[in-house]
């Protein structure tokens, strides 16, 4: 990489330049985030985040989200952006809590809102930190895998991100030790949350009728066939274009 690309707008650290940091303040980032996350749990965070918290504060978390609803709303984009930074198990509930207090529609864009820009906090956390070092110890393998993975980049995290399978966080963390773009990252992700995003928004949209009738929410209409289905066969999708690709590479290879 010449100096001028590194001057350039959106050009990508070279592993000169990150690894020239010294190694606290490549650390710093995430050492701020897992501190955050430790406080969370010191405090007995988890505590307060929960169906039984919510049902039991609803007329007053309704109350005042009417009376100052655009407060409402930037709160409760920050509290998402901060627990999914700090990779805090309670993102799900969350999400349902959104759906609750906002709606669907209201509630579920202000998850991917927040979320988006978590997810984006800790991938760039993550990079400063981690990703020279992983780079510098992976094999000739696992660097070749690397490197399709940042040429489909989109692809690949658009597939992850609308596949449940694998936890939140690690498919916030994956891509940034990978070396996949950061444009790429934050567009796929801003995509990929919303089928998932939107199905939890409407439970939660239809907790209140529950809580009202004194009944306990069932959470296992999210994890039906009928759900996780459509959310598979759209990660398939997202994963055509590099099939393609693959499939010309080939052909014009036994030509």
């Amino acid at each position: 990489m010449t100096k001028l690309d590194r001057k350039m707008p959106g050009a990508e650290p070279s592993t000169a330049d990150a690894t020239a940091q010294p190694a606290w303040k490549r650390l710093l980032p995430i050492a701020v985030l897992a501190a955050g996350a430790a406080a969370f749990f010191a405090f007995g965070g988890g505590e307060y985040v929960s169906l039984e918290r919510l049902g039991d504060n609803r007329d007053a978390l309704q109350a005042w989200t009417g009376a100052h609803p655009l407060p409402a709303a930037a709160l409760y984009t920050l509290a998402y952006i901060v627990v999914i930074a700090l990779s805090l198990p309670v993102g799900a509930l969350l999400t349902l809590a959104g759906g609750f207090v906002f709606g669907t529609w209201i509630g579920g864009s202000l998850t991917v809102v927040g979320a988006t820009i978590g997810a984006t906090v800790l991938f760039i956390a993550a990079r400063t930190a981690f990703a020279d070092y992983f780079k510098a110890r992976m094999g000739a393998t696992v660097a070749r895998m690397g490197d399709k993975f940042r040429q489909d980049a989109f692809s690949y995290i658009l597939a992850l991100r609308l596949a449940p399978i694998f936890p939140f966080v690690v498919v916030n963390v994956a891509p940034a030790l990978a070396g996949a773009p950061l444009n790429a990252y934050v567009a796929a992700t801003a995509i990929g949350i919303v089928p998932g995003t939107f199905v939890y928004a409407s439970v939660g949209a239809g907790l209140d009728a529950i809580f009202a009738a004194g009944g306990t929410p069932d959470l296992g209409v999210i994890f039906q066939p009928e759900v996780l289905l459509p959310l598979a066969l759209l990660a398939l999708l997202a994963l055509a274009p590099t099939a393609w690709k693959y499939l010309k590479r080939r052909n014009s290879s036994d030509v």
